[in-house]
């Protein structure tokens, strides 16, 4: 349960923060009101003090005065408690993407973690603070947090000054932001240390849910945004102008959106702005002929598009597709820290953001959790076909039918693991996937069977491929076994390599070839 505290200020003139414990009430009793430089001095009796004004009656009748300008002598003059203006321990700044849709759930779940409760307070020049309450709510401050939603860039900005301890992104730190960090003694931004994935957000493409249109292609939302089509009507839809919305320049999911519609920042769009998400949702309800875009939390009523790419493949705006990185508008979201700046108190909280702990508040926020996730493999099996049309070599199309019969047996999970282009050495991340991997593997009954599944880029010959993704599988299978130390002996692995098939991105392009350098990881279906 979080509750708010609003702090009066009472005493402004020394920019001390008071809280009465007598609010509006009667005193019988009289008191001597004085200033400091002898200019007033007025006896009489109290008749209240709310909102730090004395009210006292005199012979001369009833007259009010500041607490600012006077004080108060006598056994009838109220108690105040005085304290300093209360400060953040952890000061947070960046997206709103995270700042306002992630962020309060999250602190919630880390004071539940410690077994206290969020306690919010309003200080006088409008900053709230969060603080964790020990004891269910009621002991002592264990750690305060500030946080300032407003933009991505923000979030390296204050990090740079030292405004904040923790920045908030919705896109990955680029490389001017992290030489400048770097040279200013903060470290390298991009260490395990410094760079917490803490949920996978889809950037999804909306329009108003009476709009016909359910699908677009990643070009014909390019010529949208470059007002190449002003009317929904061009595109199959109805007699409609479109309306364009994008975000500020600053705004991460402008960056996200923009280089994967575009390949590079948009110069001559014709796009109204809007500041937030949930600011950009809100006009694409309104509006019957508007399109923009959101993180997946904030769709709020209005409808998301499936994205069709440059070479015919159609993605769901699904959880699952977001959570392989195989939806074309996919990001992470981060959280960054120096490592020169970094207390105990954030390094707990970002330990808990990154960890399983999490995932459900992550959840229950809209987000998409770093949870793994279990599927049947419909859309897979959909591309099987198209590609089996699509050769007449017998070698390629007896792989693609072996391919095919697997599909039917297996259950996807979300986990993914990613290789270096030609080696078969995994990303960073794909060792970060390990942890949350052997924890779901660990709840499965003795006896199931696990398959690693390599592919490849289209990148070299086929069958080179096909070997390649073998080995790929392998690798990931070692490395997962070293890491579960013991606790996947009850499972059984089998591994497969189908090189370049079943693709689930363009190989047009060294991020898309990155997507299809993978070795997925299915579950036998259970009986």
């Amino acid at each position: 349960m979080m509750k708010t505290v609003f702090v009066k200020r009472l005493i402004s003139a020394a920019a001390i923060t008071a809280t009465s414990i007598l609010a509006t009430s009667a005193f019988a009793g009289d008191v001597l009101l004085s200033a400091s430089d002898g200019s007033i001095s007025v006896s009489g009796e109290l008749l209240s003090f709310e909102g730090g004004n004395y009210t006292i009656r005199t012979t001369l009748g009833e007259m009010v005065l500041s607490s600012d300008t006077v004080s108060c002598a006598g056994d009838s003059c109220p108690s105040l408690i005085i304290e300093p203006e209360k400060v953040a321990g952890v000061k947070i700044s960046g997206s709103d993407t995270i700042g306002t849709g992630l962020m309060p759930l999250l602190m919630t779940g880390y004071a539940s973690s410690l077994g206290g409760e969020i306690e919010s307070v309003l200080t006088s020049n409008g900053e709230l603070i969060w603080e964790v309450i020990s004891d269910g709510g009621f002991g002592d401050s264990i750690g305060s947090f500030s946080v300032d939603s407003s933009a991505t860039g923000a979030a390296f900005d204050d990090l740079l000054t030292g405004d904040s301890v923790i920045g908030m992104a919705s896109r990955r730190i680029v490389r001017a932001e992290a030489r400048a960090l770097s040279q200013d003694g903060a470290g390298s931004m991009v260490a395990i240390e410094q760079e917490h994935i803490i949920a996978v957000d889809s950037l999804l493409t909306i329009v108003n849910p009476n709009n016909s249109i359910d699908t677009l292609s990643i070009r014909d939302i390019g010529r949208i945004y470059r007002g190449e089509v002003t009317n929904w009507s061009q595109l199959g839809g109805p007699d409609l102008r479109i309306v364009v919305y994008s975000r500020t320049e600053s705004a991460g999911a402008r960056n996200v959106f923009e280089t994967r519609i575009f390949g590079e920042p948009l110069t001559n769009g014709v796009a109204r702005i809007v500041d937030t998400n949930a600011a950009m949702a809100s006009r694409i309800l309104a509006n019957e002929g508007a399109i923009g875009f959101v993180g997946f939390a904030f769709l709020n009523g209005a409808k998301a598009l499936n994205i069709v790419s440059e070479c015919g493949i159609t993605s769901l705006p699904d959880a699952f597709a977001a959570k392989t990185e195989e939806y074309p508008l996919q990001s992470r979201l981060y959280l960054y820290s120096r490592i020169d700046t970094i207390s105990d108190e954030a390094r707990a909280f970002l330990n808990f953001a990154i960890s399983s702990s999490a995932d459900g508040v992550v959840s229950k926020a809209g987000y998409i959790s770093l949870g793994v996730e279990r599927i049947e493999q419909i859309n897979a099996q959909n591309r099987m076909r198209q590609m089996i049309n699509s050769t007449s070599d017998a070698f390629e199309l007896s792989v693609m039918r072996e391919l095919q019969v697997e599909l039917l047996q297996w259950d996807r999970l979300s986990t993914t693991f990613r290789f270096s282009a030609g080696s078969d050495d995994l990303e960073r991340k794909s060792m970060l996937d390990m942890i949350r991997l052997v924890e779901y593997l660990a709840t499965l009954p003795a006896g199931a069977d696990i398959a690693l599944v390599g592919f490849t880029d289209s990148d070299g010959a086929f069958n080179a491929n096909r070997n390649l993704s073998l080995n790929r599988a392998q690798v990931a299978q070692t490395a997962l076994i070293d890491f579960a130390e013991g606790q996947t002996d009850h499972i059984n692995f089998v591994n497969f390599g189908f090189g370049e098939l079943a693709p689930a991105a363009c190989n047009d392009s060294n991020s898309n070839k990155r997507i299809n350098r993978r070795v997925e990881v299915w579950v036998r279906t259970l009986n």
